[in-house]
């Protein structure tokens, strides 16, 4: 905190006692989005049919995820990821945007395993893709709790079996 700018640390004092850490002036429920999407691409193995809710997932700015959101303090959210102490929020946004990439990826794969009529390729891509974006959420919360490292691209293109 003492490397904070005034700002930050106004900031900071309005804090405590929400769900925005203090330190990283990130809040989890922001990975909400992402939870949500990982539940459906483990559902497509057994239940293809699901695969309309998945290709209609879209990314989603974390502005934007709290002012669609009832999250009780998301204008304090916002406002605060707008000063995010750089150590920590560009890691998470870099996290971010890989876990957008690997969605829209495995999206374009399975629509084009489905269109194949190839179950096994939707499970294994499905499988695939949900490893790798609960590992990416993790980062993205180990980040929001002061973690200042996250993945590298070529970590991720191992994962998705790229590297």
């Amino acid at each position: 905190m003492s490397d904070f700018t005034p700002e930050q640390k106004e900031m900071a004092a309005l804090l405590p006692g929400t769900n925005i850490s203090p330190q990283t002036f990130l809040a989890t429920d922001y990975l909400n989005h992402f939870n949500e999407v990982v539940m459906l691409i483990d559902m497509l193995g057994d239940m293809p049919d699901m695969f309309e809710e998945v290709e209609g997932w879209q990314p989603k700015s974390y502005e934007d995820h709290f002012l669609d959101s009832v999250f009780s303090d998301k204008e304090l959210a916002i406002a605060a990821y707008k000063i995010a102490p750089s150590r920590y929020r560009e890691p998470f946004d870099e996290t971010i945007h890989q876990a957008d990439d690997v969605v829209l990826t495995s999206v374009a794969a399975i629509r084009t395993a489905l269109d194949a009529d190839e179950v096994h390729q939707v499970e294994l891509i499905a499988s695939k893709a949900s490893r790798i974006l609960q590992k990416l959420i993790d980062v993205a919360s180990a980040i929001i709790h002061g973690s200042e490292t996250g993945m590298s691209q070529s970590e991720v293109d191992a994962y998705m079996g790229k590297g």
